[in-house]
């Protein structure tokens, strides 16, 4: 009796551990189910911030509110981007002042090729350009189409004496100005000239910047104003690249 009884406890135990077991698994695929179908669901359903109640009229304008706003935003052409920043005021500011800074130079007539180096997003072009010059270049390290394109101003992708000017309004900016002044020269012809904008200075300092162009004459130098911003602009003329 006592064995029997025995037999049948153990067995009961058992019995009790199968369905504890067939529980746990039950639940376990009930509980891989339900976050299966929860994943699939946060999956497929489109955020709140990503369904547009009402299309703006001017959606380029409105500034997205998520990642995923992308969709609303319509594409805006460079050359389309560049125009509208070239009719505001301050654009138009900038231009007059480059365009008054060529006009003293009495240098430039129609068919002048001129380069501008380090043009930055293109003032200086746009300003010759309505001074009726056409052949104009603006080369700068990050490119601001259609007025500017991308070089290095260390390394100019043009032959020798492609141009009858070449002119910057960053000279003082640059990281190797011997190299800088020596591509200058290299790319404008014999008796052409090189003209340097930069932050105004004495004698002293326009003496060491002439010193860099060990391949022109030194013409003048004068104090001028750009958009309000005093600088001096020194004007040099190359000579023979052969000699």
């Amino acid at each position: 009796m006592w064995r029997s009884g025995k037999h049948e406890a153990v067995g009961e135990e058992k019995l009790i551990d199968n369905e504890i077991d067939k529980f746990l698994r039950r639940l376990s695929c009930a509980a891989i189910v339900i976050a299966s179908l929860t994943l699939l669901f946060l999956f497929l359903r489109t955020p709140d911030t990503c369904v547009p109640h009402h299309a703006p009229r001017k959606p380029q304008l409105r500034f997205p509110k998520s990642t995923c706003d992308f969709s609303t935003r319509l594409h805006v052409p460079a050359e389309k981007r560049s125009l509208r920043i070239r009719s505001t005021r301050l654009w138009k500011t900038k231009v007059l002042s480059f365009s008054l800074l060529f006009r003293d130079l009495r240098l430039l007539h129609n068919h002048s090729r001129v380069l501008c180096i380090s043009a930055g997003v293109g003032h200086e072009v746009d300003a010759l350009h309505r001074l009726g010059i056409d052949d104009v270049t603006g080369v700068e390290i990050l490119e601001s189409p259609p007025l500017v394109g991308r070089a290095d101003p260390h390394n100019l992708p043009f032959f020798d004496g492609a141009f009858d000017l070449a002119f910057t309004a960053r000279f003082d900016e640059a990281l190797f100005p011997a190299r800088f002044a020596t591509e200058m020269e290299r790319v404008v012809r014999s008796g052409g000239a090189c003209c340097v904008l930069l932050a105004e200075c004495g004698e002293n300092e326009v003496r060491e910047v002439v010193g860099l162009f060990r391949n022109s004459k030194f013409v003048r130098s004068s104090n001028v104003s750009l958009s309000g911003i005093r600088m001096t602009s020194i004007l040099l003329r190359t000579m023979d690249n052969s000699s």
